[in-house]
């Protein structure tokens, strides 16, 4: 689950991270009522979406008046802010962010994720701060220093301390620098995050460290922990599609493609998705149905799939080891009845009955195509979906 900056600033102050004073608005004038509590100029007027690049496509705003205030918050609001991870489509700004404007002096970059490599959480930071990290990594890599945590040690004082020093700080700066990182991680272990960036990361003229931005990511299988996290949900910044297979316990995320998968385990789905590239076709989405592929989850699943007006074609892709193949098979005859499926649809089975499982979708009467291999069953469903 993502949350918008103001959130992610919020919740990161309460460990003793520190933010810029700031409050948020939804309208023109609460946005002056917000800059008049600041008192003083200038301040930043930020929308607020759940994507980067914002200052880019015109959602970053300075104002020195109130009546600037105003005026910048009324073209922000409502308008599709596009930016390179939004796509073309943008997103639409129901919040903006006003806050105080600081004197900078430098600008980094600080991050916190798990590394799958050494199944660690893994802290980040780069002098090359405002950039887009992605773009750092890909073309100067070794500006981006890395410390590796132990997790049952937890971020320890002088590894803070020899990225403090890596950044270029030096003297005063370091303890606050220090201070700082071992505040942020604190937060994004006892919030189950996933992913948190301060981009930038600011020193300012008066020797202050502040989170200028903040961008946080929760662990979803963490959130019973946390239903106070509920509240922050915003289903305007979500793909309706992938709220309706939440409500089904289904992971399903949205792509650009014209094949459907269902598949049950992520680890399957990944390999689904880079056979029907290999293969010269284009996922549609990603679609885990899990170990307990049931009758009532496939039809939903189906449903979901189908509700993608670009969808050609569906590959049904399925190893049965907890979940035999034929009952797998039956819920997919059902559900294609149930719903009058019409697009093609190719079906790979394996493991547990297969060859029943096979028998029931051929008795069927239905037009389904199997497969029985990865590789035959990507290239069926491409030539399928470009029929």
């Amino acid at each position: 689950m993502k949350i918008h900056e103001y959130q992610a600033k919020a919740l990161l102050s309460k460990y003793g991270v520190t933010v810029p004073r700031s409050h948020v608005a939804r309208t023109p004038a609460e946005a002056r009522e917000a800059a008049e509590k600041l008192g003083g100029f200038p301040v930043v007027i930020k929308a607020q979406i759940h994507a980067g690049g914002r200052g880019k496509g015109g959602g970053v705003k300075l104002a020195k008046s109130l009546e600037e205030v105003e005026t910048i918050a009324a073209q922000i609001l409502g308008m599709q802010l596009v930016t390179h991870q939004t796509g073309p489509e943008g997103r639409t700004v129901r919040t903006v962010l006003i806050e105080e404007g600081l004197h900078i002096k430098k600008e980094f970059y600080l991050g916190l994720l798990i590394d799958r490599a050494t199944s660690s959480p893994v802290f980040m930071a780069s002098q090359a701060g405002g950039m887009d990290i992605e773009e750092v990594a890909a073309h100067t890599p070794e500006k981006i220093l890395k410390e590796i945590i132990d997790p049952t040690l937890g971020l320890q004082p002088y590894q803070a301390r020899k990225l403090a020093f890596g950044l270029g700080l030096t003297d005063k700066l370091v303890g606050k620098a220090t201070k700082f990182m071992l505040a942020l991680y604190k937060a994004f272990v006892e919030s189950d995050a996933s992913l948190v960036e301060i981009n930038p990361f600011l020193l300012t003229e008066e020797g202050d460290l502040y989170a200028l931005d903040a961008k946080m990511t929760f662990d979803d299988n963490a959130m019973y922990r946390h239903p106070d996290y509920a509240e922050m949900r915003d289903l305007h910044e979500e793909e309706e599609l992938e709220i309706e297979a939440s409500k089904f316990d289904l992971n399903y995320v949205k792509l650009d493609g014209t094949i459907g998968c269902m598949v049950n385990g992520a680890g399957l789905a990944m390999g689904t998705m880079d056979i029907i590239h290999h293969a010269g076709g284009s996922p549609a989405n990603f679609l885990d149905v899990g170990g307990g592929a049931s009758q009532q989850r496939v039809e939903n699943a189906f449903r979901i799939l189908l509700a993608d007006p670009n969808v050609k074609a569906v590959l049904i892709n399925i190893f049965g080891g907890i979940v035999r193949c034929d009952m797998v098979a039956a819920g997919v005859v059902e559900a294609a009845r149930n719903l009058g499926v019409q697009i093609p649809i190719v079906v790979r089975l394996e493991g547990t009955n297969v060859e029943k499982g096979r028998e029931v979708l051929e008795q069927s009467g239905l037009n389904f195509t199997t497969a029985t291999g990865m590789k035959d069953a990507a290239e069926k469903v491409v030539a399928l979906a470009a029929a």
